[in-house]
């Protein structure tokens, strides 16, 4: 039988397409390969909304000419968001480049005999219907939407996923239903912008509302938003369910006014202040992230320290930042990029060492707390899980039995140390409890 293999580069969205990807491909008749060493076909499924993925994929090249010499029948495929400009010039480098919204065709782009429901799919061309080959058996990704109608001038996603297309809430819930009773434990619901999410008279308070209300054990986390239409019935849901953790990535992209108009962001720093003291005020214990873009065209000094004060005013628990590179059909790319590497790489240190220090400060509150924490993987002796506040924590133990069956569970955690990062726990397990534990994982 032959083997596929994936890689993904890009977003939480890119990684529920790829669980996708592998439900076809198994389909028809492919098994999954442990590495890309031992693949006859390898699928890289990219996102081209930043340079430096594009220029990851880029590096495939020298890997993918040595596996091609050893194994003449192997074939590459490249999907996801990709921009016409870097399919021409990937186009030496992948046998095949196809769009992820046919995925239920691409059994006919392999000439591979594919089953019926799947070509059924074929003439509803809605790739989101095919059943995920979920990557774990904790934690899911369900997509409640696709597309985006921001058109943010350095963002392509407008142009790669077209418009805003929502889930119908009933297909959603029976696929959130049927995880939960699978014991999944974690569900991320995905969205360019989550807050746009609308089926007839559901909008996505009334979403979370309904999936809060499903019985069971387990977390519900989203992402993202938009500040423009967070309203305040989404912070009055988030508030009021208890399943919805105190996590949200909030973008502000920018610190100043004038830059974010040229980015078209239709909001100002003194609505995002004000949004995110009406979410602090509503749900105390949020951990609050960002992304934001230093050396957007024509960003000064002067406005580039509006987000320096910014980062110092709102405390960020976590931020995503990066460094602006011009990317072909956003509109921005017309714009100069006048603002040098070197000073994109100094503001990008400032805003980190500002974020260090704002984390540390706000994970050192943990200490000597006892929370609760889903153990997401485990290496060496070491677990590794997220709170309910998305912080990391590490956790040591020397019984590898436990170790290892701790793995997508619910776990009582008592933190030793912080770091920005994250956070250091341990674990107190009565002899007779853990005896317990470990019998009823066994069984």
């Amino acid at each position: 039988m032959e083997k596929y293999y994936i890689i993904t580069f890009g977003c939480q969205m890119n990684r529920s397409d790829s669980e996708r990807i592998a439900t076809i491909l198994e389909d028809i008749g492919y098994e999954k390969a442990s590495n890309a060493n031992g693949a006859d076909l390898i699928v890289v499924n990219m996102c081209s909304v930043r340079q430096s993925a594009v220029d990851r994929v880029y590096g495939l090249y020298s890997k993918f000419k040595k596996l091609k010499s050893g194994n003449k029948n192997l074939k590459t495929i490249l999907t996801g968001c990709v921009l016409k400009e870097d399919k021409r010039k990937f186009a030496k480098l992948f046998d095949l480049i196809l769009d992820i919204k046919d995925l239920s065709k691409w059994s006919q782009k392999l000439n591979v005999p594919c089953s019926n429901i799947y070509r059924y799919k074929e003439q509803n061309n809605d790739y989101l219907k095919i059943k995920p080959k979920y990557q774990t058996l904790f934690s899911a990704y369900v997509p409640i939407m696709t597309g985006c109608n921001n058109f943010c001038t350095f963002c392509v996603v407008p142009y790669l996923r077209g418009q805003e297309i929502s889930r119908s809430a009933e297909e959603i819930l029976f696929e959130v239903k049927n995880l939960i009773s699978q014991n999944y434990k974690e569900i991320w619901l995905l969205g360019q912008n989550v807050n746009s999410y609308k089926d007839g008279k559901i909008n996505f308070p009334k979403l979370l509302k309904t999936i809060n209300e499903i019985k069971g054990d387990f977390w519900i986390r989203f992402t993202s938003s938009h500040p423009k239409d967070f309203s305040d019935e989404l912070i009055d849901a988030m508030a009021k369910c208890e399943k919805v953790t105190e996590y949200l990535n909030l973008p502000v992209q920018s610190g100043d006014n004038e830059v974010l108009k040229r980015m078209n962001r239709p909001y100002t720093i003194e609505h995002y202040k004000n949004l995110v003291k009406k979410i602090r005020e509503k749900i105390p214990e949020i951990s609050l992230s960002t992304d934001v873009i230093v050396g957007f065209p024509g960003e000064t000094r002067e406005q580039f320290e509006n987000t320096v004060k910014l980062f110092k005013k709102i405390k960020y628990n976590m931020a995503y930042i990066a460094k602006y590179s011009k990317r072909p059909q956003a509109k921005a790319f017309l714009l100069e990029d006048d603002v040098s590497y070197q000073e994109k790489e100094r503001r990008h240190k400032i805003l980190t060492e500002i974020l260090k220090k704002t984390a540390l400060e706000k994970n050192k509150k943990y200490i000597e707390k006892e929370i609760e924490v889903l153990i997401n993987s485990s290496k060496d002796n070491i677990c590794f899980g997220k709170t309910k506040t998305y912080k990391t924590v590490k956790l040591q133990t020397t019984n590898y039995k436990l170790q290892t069956n701790l793995v997508g569970q619910f776990v009582k955690i008592k933190i030793i140390d912080a770091l920005p990062w994250g956070l250091k726990g341990s674990i107190e397990i009565k002899k007779e409890a853990l005896a317990l534990k470990l019998k009823l994982f066994e069984t």
